[in-house]
């Protein structure tokens, strides 16, 4: 399986192949001034992530009736230091994405419980954690969109901007074994952003016995799969990363564990 898909340059600036994960779905979009995107998840959940630009998001919902965020949207690029508006959707959500200008739009979806009764909800820049992880050369800023701590059925979703010359998601680690309290089970997707754009980014995604052992030069727009193994990326000088990791499973915790051959550098 290859866990490289390629960015493009038109309105779809990636999608993730349906049934690629298990999981997780994923797609980004540019879209320009008036252009509309219907977001229709069916017995998916979703969440709409305004990267950059403005745009106005509504829809209804079979119980929770009709909504409309009107003009959201208050950073021009992903590595603006703000956090970007979101919106929650639950399954059997039908909503509409106008974009006022030119805006970048991306939609993470995973499995949803359609008897549960969370309703369709507006995530403001303002509730978002935002947090320096690692240290020295392993530095990076992470910025929680929607986390285990916020109600939702399978998602999670977070961004990373990692700075130049830095390793990120790194030591390496994974979630992918059912064994809480150590280590949950989580797909993920990571949807790559480079400045500048002409610039790339490595990851590497592997399994302890070596069944997944991929090393991928990726670029602006690409997204990496990860259905299990470690998944360290590391930023060349002169270039700065942004990645939105989307995450799913069958229950919604992220536990990790670490790669032991390289736990020591979190020691001391």
């Amino acid at each position: 399986m290859n866990l490289l898909v390629k960015g493009q340059k038109d309105r779809t600036l990636v999608e993730v192949p349906e049934k690629a994960l298990e999981y997780v779905g994923f797609a980004a979009y540019q879209l320009a001034d008036g252009d509309t995107l219907p977001v229709a998840g069916l017995d998916r959940e979703a969440c709409i992530v305004l990267l950059s630009g403005h745009a106005s998001i509504q829809g209804s919902h079979s119980q929770h009736g009709a909504f409309n965020w009107s003009q959201i949207g208050d950073r021009q690029s992903v590595f603006d230091d703000k956090s970007p508006f979101a919106a929650y959707l639950p399954p059997h959500t039908e909503a509409q994405v106008t974009a006022h200008g030119t805006a970048e739009i991306a939609v993470c979806m995973a499995p949803g419980a359609t008897g549960d009764t969370l309703p369709p909800r507006l995530i403001e820049p303002a509730s978002m954690k935002r947090s320096m992880r690692g240290k020295e050369a392993n530095t990076r800023y992470v910025c929680d969109i929607l986390p285990d701590t916020e109600a939702a059925h399978s998602l999670l979703v977070v961004e990373v901007i990692t700075p130049s010359g830095h390793s990120s998601s790194y030591p390496p680690h994974k979630h992918d074994t059912d064994d809480l309290p150590a280590q949950s089970f989580l797909e993920e997707s990571y949807y790559h952003r480079i400045d500048p754009a002409q610039g790339f980014v490595f990851q590497r995604v592997y399994t302890d016995d070596r069944s997944i052992d991929q090393a991928l030069a990726v670029e602006n727009n690409d997204v990496v799969l990860v259905p299990r193994g470690y998944h360290p990326v590391c930023v060349p000088y002169g270039y700065r990363s942004y990645y939105l990791n989307v995450m799913a499973g069958p229950k919604r915790v992220w536990k990790f564990h670490n790669d032991p051959a390289h736990e020591w550098m979190l020691q001391g």
